[in-house]
């Protein structure tokens, strides 16, 4: 968390805010977000004189797009970002501060202080760590049925674990995971090199769909995630599994379970999801 719904709302946000937006000068006040460069100094001062051009997203990280550079983010557990007057007082747990030349400041606050930042001349980026491996995009037209079926047809894990491995399909996550596999009626535990023709094409479907309702609801906030702008997520009211164990089912009325599946709480109904 946040998850890919999540960063697209945050993608989106960012964009109606800071596009255009000139840097004067980068604060770093907890060294270790910075991943690339390793000098800090070095990573502040490459930022400054470079304008904003766009935000855009690959998988679960942000890319910021600037004039001659790219400003990977991974926001992780709990990191945010937030437009702010300079003259507004600093937060506790901001961690990085972008002045802008107009009176502004882009801030990145994280509680849990896991996020990171890579930085890269235009070009590199995707063709290094940690964006060089990352799979294919569920909201992409890429993502086709043959492509998801080719990443995924042949793996003899368990087919939530499979969707969770961003080598092979990106940014889904817990949440969606549990919320597609139960629209697709598999169950989480079923070896993904053994669904039929038709429990691809449903769950393809059913990623696609649980993904564009969930960014449509602006993500989802379960403990502490807000957009750019400081807004919840509303899709966790939408929620049809994740999260209502001990509740009954909304289509069979059986009583959601939870289990343990590749280390990851997982949420299951046991009449519309049966372990084939």
């Amino acid at each position: 968390m946040p998850e890919l719904p999540e960063v697209e709302t945050v993608k989106k946000t960012l964009n109606s805010l800071i596009v255009g937006k000139y840097i004067d000068r980068v604060t770093v006040h907890l060294p270790r977000i910075i991943q690339r460069p390793d000098d800090i100094d070095a990573f502040a001062m490459e930022l400054v004189g470079h304008t904003i051009q766009g935000v855009e997203r690959r998988g679960k990280f942000l890319r910021i797009i600037l004039d001659g550079l790219v400003l990977v983010s991974h926001l992780r557990m709990e990191g945010r970002y937030g437009l702010y007057s300079e003259d507004e007082p600093l937060e506790k747990h901001t961690h990085v501060v972008f002045h802008f030349s107009d009176g502004t400041e882009l801030r990145y606050k994280d509680v849990r202080q896991f996020g990171t930042m890579h930085l890269f001349p235009t070009g590199e980026d995707l063709t290094n760590k940690p964006l060089m491996k990352l799979g294919l995009e569920p909201l992409d037209e890429s993502f086709t049925l043959d492509a998801f079926r080719k990443a995924i047809g042949k793996r003899s894990t368990k087919i939530k674990t499979a969707l969770l491995n961003q080598e092979y399909v990106v940014g889904i996550g817990n949440i969606y995971v549990d919320e597609s596999l139960f629209r697709a009626g598999i169950h989480p535990e079923q070896p993904a090199n053994t669904l039929t023709d038709e429990q691809f094409e449903l769950l393809h479907q059913s990623i696609i769909d649980t993904l564009l309702e969930a960014v449509q609801a602006g993500g989802s906030t379960i403990k502490s995630y807000v957009n750019g702008q400081g807004e919840m997520g509303m899709f966790q009211h939408q929620f049809k599994i994740y999260g209502r164990q001990n509740q009954p089912c909304e289509q069979c009325g059986t009583m959601i379970v939870k289990t343990v599946v590749g280390g990851r709480g997982t949420h299951t109904c046991p009449r519309c999801q049966v372990l084939a």
